[in-house]
Protein backbone atom coordinates (compact mmCIF):
# COMPACT_ATOMS: atom_id res chain seq x y z
CA UNK A 1 0.00 0.00 0.00
CA UNK A 2 3.01 2.58 0.55
CA UNK A 3 4.42 4.53 -1.90
CA UNK A 4 7.71 3.14 -1.13
CA UNK A 5 6.80 0.06 -3.01
CA UNK A 6 7.55 2.22 -6.38
CA UNK A 7 10.91 3.91 -6.50
CA UNK A 8 10.43 4.94 -9.88
CA UNK A 9 7.15 6.75 -8.57
CA UNK A 10 8.91 8.29 -5.99
CA UNK A 11 11.51 9.91 -8.39
CA UNK A 12 8.74 12.18 -10.14
CA UNK A 13 7.89 13.81 -6.30
CA UNK A 14 10.48 16.46 -5.27
CA UNK A 15 10.33 18.09 -1.61
CA UNK A 16 9.36 21.65 -1.14
CA UNK A 17 10.13 24.14 1.15
CA UNK A 18 8.11 27.42 1.56
CA UNK A 19 9.55 30.69 0.91
CA UNK A 20 7.78 33.25 0.94
CA UNK A 21 9.08 35.84 2.99
CA UNK A 22 11.48 38.26 0.68
CA UNK A 23 7.88 39.47 -0.61
CA UNK A 24 6.44 40.29 3.18
CA UNK A 25 8.00 43.82 3.72
CA UNK A 26 6.13 44.87 0.37
CA UNK A 27 2.91 42.97 2.03
CA UNK A 28 3.03 44.86 5.13
CA UNK A 29 3.81 48.39 3.43
CA UNK A 30 0.68 48.17 1.60
CA UNK A 31 -1.32 46.96 4.18
CA UNK A 32 0.36 50.45 6.09
CA UNK A 33 -0.13 52.23 3.29
CA UNK A 34 -4.07 51.65 2.84
CA UNK A 35 -6.23 54.02 4.45
CA UNK A 36 -9.49 53.00 5.78
CA UNK A 37 -11.99 55.29 7.01
CA UNK A 38 -11.93 56.78 10.43
CA UNK A 39 -15.89 55.96 10.75
CA UNK A 40 -18.48 54.30 8.74
CA UNK A 41 -20.41 56.26 6.39
CA UNK A 42 -23.42 53.86 7.14
CA UNK A 43 -23.03 53.72 10.88
CA UNK A 44 -25.38 50.71 13.14
CA UNK A 45 -25.18 48.46 9.68
CA UNK A 46 -22.36 46.25 11.40
CA UNK A 47 -21.78 43.15 9.43
CA UNK A 48 -25.13 43.14 7.44
CA UNK A 49 -23.70 44.97 4.34
CA UNK A 50 -20.05 43.40 4.64
CA UNK A 51 -17.43 43.35 6.70
CA UNK A 52 -17.18 45.39 9.51
CA UNK A 53 -15.14 48.81 9.06
CA UNK A 54 -14.22 48.51 12.98
CA UNK A 55 -13.57 44.04 12.18
CA UNK A 56 -11.14 45.41 9.47
CA UNK A 57 -9.19 48.17 10.87
CA UNK A 58 -8.67 45.24 13.86
CA UNK A 59 -7.23 43.21 11.32
CA UNK A 60 -5.18 45.60 9.88
CA UNK A 61 -3.32 46.40 12.90
CA UNK A 62 -2.64 42.87 13.92
CA UNK A 63 -1.18 42.22 10.40
CA UNK A 64 0.88 45.69 11.19
CA UNK A 65 2.05 44.84 14.69
CA UNK A 66 1.28 41.20 15.27
CA UNK A 67 1.57 38.89 12.57
CA UNK A 68 5.07 37.29 11.85
CA UNK A 69 5.17 35.78 8.47
CA UNK A 70 8.56 33.99 9.51
CA UNK A 71 7.65 32.64 12.22
CA UNK A 72 4.48 31.04 10.84
CA UNK A 73 7.00 29.74 7.82
CA UNK A 74 8.46 27.95 9.98
CA UNK A 75 5.87 26.21 11.52
CA UNK A 76 4.80 24.63 8.04
CA UNK A 77 8.54 23.73 6.97
CA UNK A 78 9.69 19.79 7.55
CA UNK A 79 12.98 21.16 8.36
CA UNK A 80 11.47 22.04 11.63
CA UNK A 81 9.91 18.85 12.39
CA UNK A 82 6.19 20.12 11.22
CA UNK A 83 5.04 19.44 7.51
CA UNK A 84 6.58 17.66 4.57
CA UNK A 85 5.89 19.29 1.53
CA UNK A 86 6.64 18.09 -2.39
CA UNK A 87 5.55 19.11 -5.60
CA UNK A 88 5.01 17.03 -8.71
CA UNK A 89 3.46 17.59 -12.13
CA UNK A 90 0.24 15.43 -13.51
CA UNK A 91 -0.58 16.93 -16.90
CA UNK A 92 1.32 19.80 -17.44
CA UNK A 93 0.45 21.02 -14.18
CA UNK A 94 3.12 21.62 -11.12
CA UNK A 95 0.89 20.67 -8.06
CA UNK A 96 1.86 20.97 -4.39
CA UNK A 97 0.83 18.87 -1.37
CA UNK A 98 1.92 17.78 1.76
CA UNK A 99 2.53 13.78 2.42
CA UNK A 100 2.66 12.11 5.90
CA UNK A 101 3.20 8.62 6.09
CA UNK A 102 1.63 6.71 9.80
CA UNK A 103 4.58 4.66 11.50
CA UNK A 104 1.79 1.98 11.79
CA UNK A 105 1.17 -0.57 9.23
CA UNK A 106 -2.47 -0.99 8.17
CA UNK A 107 -2.26 3.03 7.72
CA UNK A 108 -5.00 4.35 5.88
CA UNK A 109 -4.53 6.77 2.97
CA UNK A 110 -6.93 10.03 3.18
CA UNK A 111 -6.82 12.61 0.64
CA UNK A 112 -7.88 15.70 2.68
CA UNK A 113 -9.35 18.38 0.55
CA UNK A 114 -9.84 22.48 0.84
CA UNK A 115 -11.90 24.82 -0.79
CA UNK A 116 -11.99 28.48 -1.22
CA UNK A 117 -11.11 30.65 0.31
CA UNK A 118 -9.12 28.27 2.16
CA UNK A 119 -5.85 25.98 1.35
CA UNK A 120 -3.85 23.41 2.70
CA UNK A 121 -3.85 25.70 5.35
CA UNK A 122 -7.06 25.20 6.65
CA UNK A 123 -6.24 21.00 7.42
CA UNK A 124 -3.33 21.34 8.97
CA UNK A 125 -4.32 20.80 12.57
CA UNK A 126 -5.70 17.91 11.29
CA UNK A 127 -2.21 16.23 9.92
CA UNK A 128 -0.23 14.98 12.80
CA UNK A 129 -3.02 14.34 15.08
CA UNK A 130 -4.74 11.92 11.85
CA UNK A 131 -1.44 9.85 11.69
CA UNK A 132 -1.01 8.97 15.28
CA UNK A 133 -2.91 5.64 15.91
CA UNK A 134 -5.85 5.90 17.83
CA UNK A 135 -9.04 4.07 18.71
CA UNK A 136 -12.84 4.93 16.94
CA UNK A 137 -16.07 4.96 19.02
CA UNK A 138 -16.18 0.99 18.64
CA UNK A 139 -12.86 0.22 19.96
CA UNK A 140 -10.86 -0.21 16.45
CA UNK A 141 -7.45 0.87 16.30
CA UNK A 142 -7.02 3.48 13.28
CA UNK A 143 -4.50 5.63 11.40
CA UNK A 144 -3.75 7.68 8.67
CA UNK A 145 -1.36 8.35 6.20
CA UNK A 146 -2.64 12.50 5.05
CA UNK A 147 -1.66 13.33 1.20
CA UNK A 148 -3.41 17.18 1.61
CA UNK A 149 -2.68 18.95 -1.97
CA UNK A 150 -3.19 22.30 -2.67
CA UNK A 151 -6.04 22.66 -5.67
CA UNK A 152 -4.84 23.82 -8.71
CA UNK A 153 -4.64 27.64 -9.08
CA UNK A 154 -4.24 27.47 -5.34
CA UNK A 155 -1.22 28.72 -3.35
CA UNK A 156 2.13 26.69 -4.96
CA UNK A 157 0.01 24.31 -7.15
CA UNK A 158 0.08 25.91 -11.11
CA UNK A 159 -3.12 27.81 -13.07
CA UNK A 160 -4.67 25.36 -14.63
CA UNK A 161 -6.54 26.49 -18.08
CA UNK A 162 -9.38 28.39 -17.44
CA UNK A 163 -11.56 25.73 -18.73
CA UNK A 164 -10.32 23.34 -15.88
CA UNK A 165 -13.10 21.84 -13.76
CA UNK A 166 -13.40 19.59 -11.07
CA UNK A 167 -13.48 16.59 -12.71
CA UNK A 168 -10.05 17.14 -14.48
CA UNK A 169 -8.38 18.32 -10.53
CA UNK A 170 -9.88 14.88 -9.59
CA UNK A 171 -8.59 13.00 -12.50
CA UNK A 172 -4.79 14.17 -11.63
CA UNK A 173 -5.50 14.04 -7.37
CA UNK A 174 -6.38 9.90 -9.00
CA UNK A 175 -2.97 10.20 -10.33
CA UNK A 176 -1.32 11.54 -7.30
CA UNK A 177 -2.82 9.15 -5.16
CA UNK A 178 -2.35 6.15 -7.41
CA UNK A 179 0.29 6.46 -10.35
CA UNK A 180 2.75 8.70 -7.99
CA UNK A 181 2.46 8.04 -4.77
CA UNK A 182 1.58 4.36 -5.01
CA UNK A 183 -1.64 3.72 -3.31
CA UNK A 184 -4.12 1.19 -4.49
CA UNK A 185 -7.14 2.41 -2.92
CA UNK A 186 -7.84 5.30 -0.47
CA UNK A 187 -10.44 7.61 1.62
CA UNK A 188 -11.51 11.11 0.87
CA UNK A 189 -12.40 14.12 2.53
CA UNK A 190 -14.12 17.78 2.09
CA UNK A 191 -15.85 20.54 1.99
CA UNK A 192 -17.17 23.78 -0.09
CA UNK A 193 -15.04 22.86 -3.53
CA UNK A 194 -12.83 20.18 -1.65
CA UNK A 195 -16.13 18.33 -1.10
CA UNK A 196 -17.04 18.47 -5.13
CA UNK A 197 -14.06 17.34 -6.08
CA UNK A 198 -14.01 14.16 -3.52
CA UNK A 199 -17.36 13.32 -4.16
CA UNK A 200 -16.46 13.18 -8.25
CA UNK A 201 -13.69 10.70 -6.76
CA UNK A 202 -16.41 8.49 -5.04
CA UNK A 203 -18.89 8.40 -7.89
CA UNK A 204 -15.82 7.84 -10.81
CA UNK A 205 -13.35 5.64 -9.07
CA UNK A 206 -15.59 2.95 -7.05
CA UNK A 207 -12.42 0.30 -7.69
CA UNK A 208 -10.05 3.00 -5.62
CA UNK A 209 -12.22 5.01 -3.16
CA UNK A 210 -12.96 2.69 -0.19
CA UNK A 211 -14.77 5.68 1.85
CA UNK A 212 -15.22 9.05 1.95
CA UNK A 213 -16.16 11.40 5.03
CA UNK A 214 -17.91 15.47 4.20
CA UNK A 215 -18.87 18.09 6.36
CA UNK A 216 -20.72 19.16 2.86
CA UNK A 217 -21.90 17.96 -0.24
CA UNK A 218 -21.88 19.19 -3.83
CA UNK A 219 -25.44 19.82 -4.21
CA UNK A 220 -27.84 23.24 -3.81
CA UNK A 221 -29.24 22.52 -0.70
CA UNK A 222 -33.25 21.89 -0.72
CA UNK A 223 -35.25 24.66 0.97
CA UNK A 224 -37.43 23.88 4.23
CA UNK A 225 -40.53 24.08 1.46
CA UNK A 226 -38.94 21.78 -0.38
CA UNK A 227 -37.78 19.65 2.25
CA UNK A 228 -41.71 19.57 3.73
CA UNK A 229 -42.61 18.71 0.17
CA UNK A 230 -40.40 15.54 0.83
CA UNK A 231 -41.90 14.58 4.05
CA UNK A 232 -38.30 15.38 5.78
CA UNK A 233 -39.35 17.04 9.42
CA UNK A 234 -36.99 18.96 10.62
CA UNK A 235 -35.97 19.00 14.17
CA UNK A 236 -35.43 22.72 16.11
CA UNK A 237 -31.32 22.13 15.42
CA UNK A 238 -32.26 21.49 11.96
CA UNK A 239 -34.82 24.26 11.45
CA UNK A 240 -32.10 26.78 12.81
CA UNK A 241 -29.71 25.54 10.41
CA UNK A 242 -32.12 25.44 7.32
CA UNK A 243 -32.88 28.72 8.03
CA UNK A 244 -29.68 29.74 8.11
CA UNK A 245 -28.86 28.43 4.67
CA UNK A 246 -31.69 30.74 3.51
CA UNK A 247 -29.76 33.73 4.77
CA UNK A 248 -27.03 32.72 3.17
CA UNK A 249 -28.87 32.27 -0.30
CA UNK A 250 -30.51 35.49 -0.26
CA UNK A 251 -27.96 37.87 0.93
CA UNK A 252 -24.49 35.81 0.67
CA UNK A 253 -24.08 34.71 -2.87
CA UNK A 254 -23.33 38.07 -4.05
CA UNK A 255 -19.31 36.88 -3.71
CA UNK A 256 -20.56 33.69 -6.17
CA UNK A 257 -21.96 35.64 -8.42
CA UNK A 258 -18.68 37.67 -8.89
CA UNK A 259 -16.26 34.48 -9.16
CA UNK A 260 -18.53 33.07 -11.40
CA UNK A 261 -19.04 35.64 -14.01
CA UNK A 262 -16.45 38.50 -13.38
CA UNK A 263 -13.44 36.28 -12.16
CA UNK A 264 -10.75 38.49 -13.99
CA UNK A 265 -12.55 41.59 -12.78
CA UNK A 266 -12.29 40.82 -9.14
CA UNK A 267 -8.94 39.06 -9.50
CA UNK A 268 -6.92 41.81 -10.91
CA UNK A 269 -8.81 44.46 -8.51
CA UNK A 270 -7.13 42.60 -5.65
CA UNK A 271 -4.13 40.67 -6.86
CA UNK A 272 -1.56 43.41 -5.47
CA UNK A 273 -4.37 44.20 -2.94
CA UNK A 274 -3.77 42.93 0.66
CA UNK A 275 -6.04 44.55 2.28
CA UNK A 276 -8.73 44.24 -0.63
CA UNK A 277 -7.75 40.83 -0.31
CA UNK A 278 -8.47 40.61 3.27
CA UNK A 279 -11.90 42.50 3.26
CA UNK A 280 -13.24 39.77 0.76
CA UNK A 281 -11.53 36.56 2.26
CA UNK A 282 -12.09 38.25 5.92
CA UNK A 283 -15.84 38.60 5.28
CA UNK A 284 -16.72 35.28 3.92
CA UNK A 285 -14.89 32.91 7.02
CA UNK A 286 -16.36 35.30 9.81
CA UNK A 287 -19.83 35.03 8.20
CA UNK A 288 -19.48 31.42 7.39
CA UNK A 289 -18.14 30.11 10.75
CA UNK A 290 -19.29 29.60 14.44
CA UNK A 291 -19.53 33.07 15.82
CA UNK A 292 -17.65 31.80 19.10
CA UNK A 293 -14.69 31.17 16.40
CA UNK A 294 -11.10 31.53 18.53
CA UNK A 295 -12.74 30.12 21.25
CA UNK A 296 -13.51 26.45 22.69
CA UNK A 297 -12.32 24.12 20.30
CA UNK A 298 -11.57 26.66 17.67
CA UNK A 299 -8.46 27.67 16.20
CA UNK A 300 -10.09 30.18 13.92
CA UNK A 301 -8.81 33.15 15.26
CA UNK A 302 -7.61 36.42 13.87
CA UNK A 303 -3.95 34.82 13.16
CA UNK A 304 -5.78 32.25 10.68
CA UNK A 305 -7.59 34.76 9.03
CA UNK A 306 -4.60 36.68 8.32
CA UNK A 307 -2.25 33.37 7.69
CA UNK A 308 -4.87 32.18 4.72
CA UNK A 309 -4.85 35.94 3.34
CA UNK A 310 -1.14 36.00 3.11
CA UNK A 311 -0.86 33.10 1.53
CA UNK A 312 -2.99 33.79 -1.41
CA UNK A 313 -0.96 37.51 -1.49
CA UNK A 314 2.59 36.40 -1.09
CA UNK A 315 1.57 33.35 -3.70
CA UNK A 316 -0.02 35.95 -6.36
CA UNK A 317 -2.82 33.43 -6.12
CA UNK A 318 -6.00 35.08 -5.49
CA UNK A 319 -7.05 35.48 -9.30
CA UNK A 320 -5.84 31.49 -10.17
CA UNK A 321 -8.31 30.71 -7.19
CA UNK A 322 -11.73 32.36 -8.03
CA UNK A 323 -11.61 31.15 -11.55
CA UNK A 324 -12.79 27.70 -9.96
CA UNK A 325 -16.01 29.35 -9.74
CA UNK A 326 -16.47 30.14 -13.39
CA UNK A 327 -14.77 26.84 -14.62
CA UNK A 328 -17.55 24.72 -12.88
CA UNK A 329 -20.77 27.11 -13.40
CA UNK A 330 -22.83 23.61 -12.71
CA UNK A 331 -19.96 22.70 -10.12
CA UNK A 332 -23.20 22.42 -6.97
CA UNK A 333 -25.66 20.03 -8.75
CA UNK A 334 -29.66 20.27 -8.44
CA UNK A 335 -30.38 16.76 -9.34
CA UNK A 336 -29.97 14.29 -6.53
CA UNK A 337 -28.65 10.98 -7.23
CA UNK A 338 -26.88 8.17 -5.63
CA UNK A 339 -23.49 7.51 -6.78
CA UNK A 340 -22.25 4.69 -8.22
CA UNK A 341 -20.21 3.77 -5.75
CA UNK A 342 -21.14 1.46 -2.09
CA UNK A 343 -18.42 2.22 0.06
CA UNK A 344 -19.10 3.50 2.76
CA UNK A 345 -20.00 7.42 3.17
CA UNK A 346 -19.57 9.50 6.60
CA UNK A 347 -21.06 12.82 7.35
CA UNK A 348 -20.14 15.53 9.85
CA UNK A 349 -22.97 18.25 10.10
CA UNK A 350 -21.59 21.45 11.71
CA UNK A 351 -24.23 23.75 13.37
CA UNK A 352 -22.77 27.18 11.90
CA UNK A 353 -21.78 26.17 8.10
CA UNK A 354 -23.80 27.78 5.71
CA UNK A 355 -24.76 25.18 3.75
CA UNK A 356 -27.20 22.38 5.16
CA UNK A 357 -28.11 18.86 4.36
CA UNK A 358 -30.38 16.73 6.59
CA UNK A 359 -29.46 13.07 6.48
CA UNK A 360 -32.43 11.83 4.46
CA UNK A 361 -30.94 14.27 1.98
CA UNK A 362 -27.53 12.65 2.00
CA UNK A 363 -28.37 9.08 2.16
CA UNK A 364 -29.60 10.01 -1.27
CA UNK A 365 -26.11 10.32 -3.00
CA UNK A 366 -24.15 7.83 -0.88
CA UNK A 367 -24.10 4.93 1.29
CA UNK A 368 -24.32 6.46 4.34
CA UNK A 369 -23.33 5.00 7.30
CA UNK A 370 -22.49 7.57 9.96
CA UNK A 371 -23.58 10.84 10.94
CA UNK A 372 -22.66 13.34 13.63
CA UNK A 373 -24.40 16.78 14.81
CA UNK A 374 -21.70 19.07 16.08
CA UNK A 375 -23.04 22.61 17.98
CA UNK A 376 -19.58 24.17 17.39
CA UNK A 377 -17.97 24.85 14.14
CA UNK A 378 -18.87 25.95 10.87
CA UNK A 379 -17.65 26.00 6.90
CA UNK A 380 -14.19 25.12 8.09
CA UNK A 381 -14.47 22.47 10.71
CA UNK A 382 -10.66 22.14 10.30
CA UNK A 383 -9.65 24.80 12.05
CA UNK A 384 -13.02 25.96 13.65
CA UNK A 385 -13.83 22.71 15.31
CA UNK A 386 -10.78 20.14 15.25
CA UNK A 387 -11.06 18.09 17.32
CA UNK A 388 -14.47 17.46 16.49
CA UNK A 389 -13.66 16.57 13.14
CA UNK A 390 -10.66 14.87 13.60
CA UNK A 391 -12.85 12.57 15.68
CA UNK A 392 -15.58 11.72 12.92
CA UNK A 393 -12.86 11.16 10.47
CA UNK A 394 -11.78 8.40 12.77
CA UNK A 395 -14.69 6.25 12.64
CA UNK A 396 -13.52 5.94 8.96
CA UNK A 397 -11.43 3.06 10.70
CA UNK A 398 -15.03 0.95 11.74
CA UNK A 399 -16.07 0.54 8.10
CA UNK A 400 -12.80 0.57 5.99
CA UNK A 401 -12.20 -2.47 4.62
CA UNK A 402 -8.64 -3.42 2.56
CA UNK A 403 -9.26 -4.65 -1.04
Amino acid sequence: MSAENSKAKLGLVEPFTVDLSKNVPRMLDLVKNTKLPETSIYSGLGSSAGIDLNVLKQLQEEWITGFNWKSEEEQMNSQNGSYNHFTTNIEGLKIHFIHHRSEKAGSIPLLLLHGWPGSFLEVLPLVKPLVEQAKTSQGTDVSFDIIVPSLPGFAFSQAPPPTWTIADTARIFHTLMTDILGYTTFAVNGTDWGSGIAYTLYEQYPATIHAAHFSMIPFIPKLPDQLAADNITLTEGEQFQAERFVKFATTGTGYFVTHTTKPTTIGLALQDNPMGQLAWIAQQILDWSDPRAGTGPSVLTHREILRFTSLYFLTESFLSSVFIYSSNPNGFRTEYSKAPNDAPLLYSNFKYNNTFFPPAVVRKVGNLVYWKDHEFGGHFPGVDNPPGLISDIRELGDHWRWP
